[in-house]
């Protein structure tokens, strides 16, 4: 509690009731801090959310009381985010007597996020678009809104994906974010909560070891997630399942030779005995999904489909055996860079990987190559020697 900490708040288009009873969720437990993720709009619940906690304080002035970090990666979006929330969604919450007038009226004053994140080419959800293309186009963006509603306090810009070395964290600080997010690398550190071995294959993991693969929650649309290849097929056999779903409108359309494949190999398991599975399961989470697959083959096969990603990034955190080829594991390039720029120091050993020691030694590191870029700006020439930080014990946060 005294310390500074956030939830997510994940779109989910599939199952929006979801995302409402986790935003209720967070309104009753005082939940002041989240960073949403995946949206491609603003939704009712995220606007709920946020406008719930408006009030007028004692000076007069309005109080934001729940925070939002949006982590977007289109500038479409991320203006959406810097702008009010919508009018159509605020009169549909008062009228359902979801939020007050008043609320509404100061909804119309602040803009929907205090902090945008922009998502580069990272683990996980990603467009793969690179950073320095997306900050500048942010940046302006952010300028001509705050010129148009004169935010008391303008939205802060941030900078993610790709951010392994200080070299990458110096690069997002000189092109104006306020900020740096890291992922992919925090999942190769002890507290991510990730199996032993799922930490060993992201610490063994080069630049190019990273591919994209069918995301399970939106597996429908065709989105996709970076995920980590070296060690695991599953990028393999997500991108299989997808391109059977999209050609076959039945499981018993899908050739017999690779039903029997998927079964032996990939599922471990009968197709009729994961439908029975998801049935159960989405009988009490879903049943809407439910009523739609069981009238519909093509949505069954998707069910089931969605069973296999869905349970691959579980067996990853679990270290699930006899699974190992299956985990998926979200990972970005900036793991491969990590993992250089660590090599023979301390930090080359997962177990040495701690979330914030590592963060200390990336802006330390960042500081350093800082200040000698402006020495050399001015003249001042170095060894080659010294033009790099590398991370050493002498500098590094002590845990007890």
């Amino acid at each position: 509690p005294e310390q500074a900490y956030a939830f997510n708040l994940l779109n989910n288009p599939n199952d929006p009731g979801l995302e409402r009873k986790t935003a209720e969720l967070y309104l009753q437990h005082d939940i002041r801090v989240i960073e949403a993720s995946a949206y491609f709009t603003l939704t009712s619940s995220l606007v709920y959310y946020r406008v719930k906690g408006l009030r007028i304080g004692v000076d007069g002035r309005i109080e934001i009381n729940n925070h939002i970090i949006a982590k977007v990666s289109r500038p479409e979006v991320a203006c959406k985010f810097m702008e009010p929330a919508p009018e159509a969604i605020l009169k549909e919450l008062v009228a359902g007597g979801q939020i007050s007038a008043q609320q509404a009226e100061l909804a119309r004053q602040v803009p929907m996020a205090d902090d945008i994140t922009v998502e580069a080419d990272s683990g996980g959800h990603t467009d793969n678009r690179p950073l320095v293309c997306l900050i500048p186009i942010m940046l302006q963006c952010r300028d001509e809104i705050q010129a148009k509603y004169h935010y008391p306090q303008p939205v802060r810009i941030g900078a993610a994906g790709g951010i392994g070395t200080p070299e990458a964290a110096l690069a997002a600080f000189m092109m104006g974010a306020a900020y740096i997010v890291t992922g992919s690398i925090n999942q190769a550190c002890i507290e991510s909560g990730a199996s032993e071995h799922t930490r060993r294959l992201l610490a063994q993991a080069e630049i190019a070891d990273v591919a994209m693969a069918p995301a399970g929650d939106m597996f429908e649309m065709g989105v996709k997630v970076q995920v980590l290849k070296r060690g695991t097929m599953f990028s393999m056999r997500a991108q299989k399942l997808y391109e059977l779903y999209a050609r076959c409108e039945t499981w018993q359309q899908v050739p017999e030779k690779e039903r029997q494949k998927l079964e032996n190999t990939v599922f471990k398991r009968s197709f009729e005995e994961i439908w029975s599975d998801c049935v159960q399961f989405f009988s009490q989470r879903d049943p809407n999904q439910l009523e739609r697959a069981q009238n519909n083959p093509r949505d069954q096969m998707a069910l089931v489909f969605r069973w296999y990603l869905g349970l691959s990034s579980r067996w990853s955190a679990i270290g699930e055996k006899g699974r190992e080829m299956d985990y998926q594991i979200w990972c970005g390039p900036a793991m491969g860079a990590f993992n250089d720029w660590t090599r023979n120091t301390y930090l080359a050993d997962p177990q040495n990987r701690r979330v914030v020691d590592v963060a200390q030694q990336l802006l330390t590191g960042c500081a350093y190559l800082y200040r000698l870029r402006l020495l050399e700006a001015q003249g001042v020439r170095f060894p080659v020697q010294l033009k790099r930080y590398f991370a050493n014990k002498d500098s590094r946060i002590i845990h007890r």
